[in-house]
């Protein structure tokens, strides 16, 4: 989306737009209490690619506002070799309802490249409000968060739809409401550096930013298993193009079945 941490951790004739209540109601069925994802990120120039960071993903069942909730905590760092080029240091997280999975609360503190920036937003959707640093803003039912979109999207049945349709949903970032969707893409296997997997492909509109370009340029990658775990993520950036692998995980919700080989 806007910043470098989202990599880490979402055109052509004929395509289908899919009905936008899929972002609505889902149960979850993809991921469980603490459940905890690692990743790598890597960096390339002139199609090398350096081991240019890392990034976490944990979910545990806590108490917000008196209610259960998953609280999910993205964490992304450049490596400390390469922080003289273009230093992160990135804190995401979601307070995320267990019964709709919508999201309660959002926070954020990045610093990426000199860039600093802190969220802290609050979700009510009875009155379909949000409540930021700057003030009161309105928003649409069923509105996801960064963090709260990766993990609701996991929990979409990909068997429903063909390749290239679109499935869209709302998203809040940075006081504003954007509408944007992820485009099916089909399902093949693919060889990463932890493994070779069974895979769902699809492509988010993303948000034009600083390092980012905005449009269907990123590619991602999920197992095509009922975890729907991101296993790669592809995107060329400003300069170059980074590539996120999958490295590491613990007390996922179902069998890792989409794991072909290691």
């Amino acid at each position: 989306m806007k910043s470098f941490g989202i990599a880490v951790l979402f055109l052509l004739m004929g395509i289908r737009i899919c009905n936008g209540n899929e972002f609505c109601g889902l149960t979850n069925t993809a991921f469980q209490n603490q459940e905890s994802i690692n990743y790598t990120v890597y960096y390339s120039v002139f199609g090398i690619y350096l081991n240019a960071g890392n990034a976490t993903f944990t979910a545990n069942i806590e108490k917000y506002d008196g209610k259960p909730a998953y609280h999910v905590v993205g964490l992304g760092n450049s490596n400390p070799s390469y922080d003289f080029i273009f230093k992160v240091r990135d804190r995401y997280e979601s307070y995320i309802d267990t019964t709709n999975l919508l999201p309660e609360k959002f926070l954020r503190t990045i610093d990426e490249g000199g860039y600093k920036q802190v969220e802290n937003v609050t979700f009510n959707h009875k009155t379909n409000t949000a409540t930021t640093l700057k003030g009161v803003v309105p928003m649409p039912s069923c509105v996801q968060d960064v963090i709260s979109s990766i993990y609701y999207s996991r929990n979409i049945d990909f068997n429903k739809y063909k390749p290239y349709d679109k499935i869209p949903f709302a998203m809040f970032l940075d006081n504003t409401v954007y509408n944007l969707y992820i485009k099916y893409a089909g399902k093949e296997r693919i060889k990463t550096k932890y493994g070779t997997f069974n895979a769902i492909k699809f492509k988010p509109l993303l948000v034009k930013g600083t390092i980012f370009d905005g449009g269907e340029k990123m590619t991602v990658w999920v197992t095509d298993d009922p975890n729907h775990i991101p296993i790669r993520i592809e995107s060329p950036i400003a300069v170059g193009s980074v590539k996120v692998d999958m490295m590491g995980f613990s007390n996922l919700r179902r069998p890792m079945s989409a794991l072909i080989s290691r």
